[in-house]
């Protein structure tokens, strides 16, 4: 067996992805707000939650040690404003996939919320 260089790339120019394809260059648009929002990608399947969703869910479980904390995660690692968070939060701890996904976190935000809405 001799080595002759590394094996050719079979199709080093794929061409055009084909009609109907799933990936997109395009950017993110940037909302009224100045802030990007990309649309939200479902992760395999329409019944799935999307990356962002996931990355709320999986954001609100963490505990935080100060003030502050949170809301600089939200902007840093989520790369929008905490009250766009709190809105896109509050819709999803209604959807029922978030709730087959993280059970624990939704319920508790869930009854968080139902108690702050009774001393109102």
């Amino acid at each position: 067996m001799t080595a002759s260089g590394p094996a050719p790339d079979p199709d080093p120019d794929p061409g055009p992805a084909p009609a109907g394809s799933e990936q997109s260059d395009s950017p993110a648009v940037d909302s009224p707000a100045g802030e990007s929002s990309a649309v939200p990608v479902p992760v395999a399947g329409a019944d799935e939650l999307s990356v962002r969703e996931r990355a709320l869910l999986a954001l609100e479980r963490r505990s935080w040690a100060g003030p502050g904390a949170k809301e600089r995660a939200i902007r840093e690692e989520l790369g929008m404003s905490p009250v766009r968070y709190f809105q896109l939060l509050n819709a999803l701890i209604e959807d029922e996939r978030a709730l087959r996904v993280d059970p624990v976190t939704v319920n508790r935000l869930r009854r968080v919320r139902d108690a702050r809405r009774g001393r109102r």
